[in-house]
């Protein structure tokens, strides 16, 4: 065994002093690879088919500097270094989103602050707030002519509609998105001729494509320019967009505590959330599939973008993560669809109902906040 080792070390070092171009050289098994893009040649993008119109552009993650040789070039090469990833800072909180002939507006805001925005741009282009739900999310115009709104806006319509004479109505809805503080806000318009009484009922869905587009680009423009501006949120709206229309605290048929919502499960899933943030104790998370929010009585709500103070970092009174164990209070909060309205109950866990006098406490503290 010995000897065999010997003899390979003897190989090694043969191998080692009689040159190693067979591993480093320009043919060797290690060789450098720096400058062989050099003889690749280019390849056709890649193609997506015909209907696939909702998707993002796809930006390559490293792109190929402007500056680099071509194949004229002899010899050695050094490769600069790729772009940088451009900066997610420069994304604006509102994009349009298509899929086949519908458009709609994408916000990255919650619903009660996309509300008082698309309201204002269509007041400031001369339409007239016939009827608005807060609660559902909509509200819709009385019937205009074109020469009725703002100059722009008639010229941008007049150009799409079927004629210039024609009557027009709108009707906005404001949904929240599939990430929880997104939104996605659709317009559907009908028109009719002037003169005509008779009226019409919206669409379920967008058939007027030419004039709900225009409205969906000129109310995307207006929203991303309040943005940069730094545009304000009505706090009032925000308060009173998504408030269930009947609040009542009542018991089951077991003689627990129920919380009932007169609004759809969406709008209560956000006011009870906006109302646990405004209440006493900490959310520490959500299931929002479930319709559940897990909260510790045991500890105080958070304070958005709170820090420690400085005696707590330089004593570290901040409590461990085992005190907190030690003392923690979790309960759900369920959120559960019933006929035309939502039942808000409070859980120990999936299997046991808390103790009446907790759930009569912490449902009093949602109901309070909802107002």
């Amino acid at each position: 065994m010995k000897r065999l080792a010997g003899l390979s070390a003897l190989a090694l070092i043969i191998s080692s002093t009689s040159g190693c171009g067979w591993l480093w050289g320009e043919d060797g098994y290690f060789r450098d690879r720096g400058s062989d893009y050099l003889q690749a040649s280019p390849t056709p993008p890649m193609q997506l088919p015909p209907d696939a119109s909702n998707v993002k552009r796809l930006d390559p993650l490293l792109p190929i500097p402007r500056n680099v040789a071509d194949d004229s070039v002899k010899g050695e090469f050094e490769v600069p270094r790729p772009l940088p990833l451009a900066a997610s800072a420069d994304v604006s909180d509102f994009s349009l989103q298509k899929s086949g002939a519908a458009r709609w507006v994408l916000a990255q805001r919650a619903p009660a602050e996309v509300w008082p925005v698309a309201r204002q741009f269509f007041e400031d282009n001369g339409f007239r707030i016939a009827e608005e739900r807060p609660q559902t999310g909509e509200f819709s115009t009385t019937w205009q002519r074109f020469d009725e709104l703002s100059a722009s806006m008639a010229d941008r319509l007049g150009g799409a509609a079927s004629s210039r004479d024609d009557e027009i109505r709108a009707r906005v809805r404001i949904e929240p998105g599939v990430q929880r503080n997104t939104s996605e806000v659709y317009v559907v318009t009908v028109e009719r001729k002037a003169g005509d009484s008779a009226e019409q009922e919206f669409p379920a869905r967008s058939s007027n494509t030419g004039v709900d587009a225009v409205l969906v680009d000129e109310m995307l423009a207006s929203m991303t320019r309040s943005a940069e501006k730094g545009g304000s949120v009505s706090l009032l709206a925000a308060r009173d967009f998504d408030a269930p229309s009947r609040v009542s605290l009542s018991e089951d048929g077991s003689g627990n505590p129920v919380l009932n919502l007169g609004a759809d499960l969406d709008r209560a899933w956000s006011s009870v959330g906006r109302a646990l943030e405004h209440g006493e104790w900490r959310v520490e998370d959500i299931n929002r599939s479930l319709g559940l929010y897990y909260i510790n009585l045991a500890e105080k709500a958070e304070a958005k973008n709170q820090e420690p103070g400085f005696f707590s970092r330089m004593f570290g009174s901040a409590p461990s993560k085992e005190e907190i164990e030690a003392r923690a209070e979790r309960y759900q909060v369920r959120l559960s669809k019933v006929g035309d309205s939502v039942q808000v109950t409070v859980e120990k866990n999936i299997n046991t109902v808390a103790p009446a006098d907790v759930a009569r406490r912490v449902l009093s503290v949602i109901q309070d906040n909802l107002g």
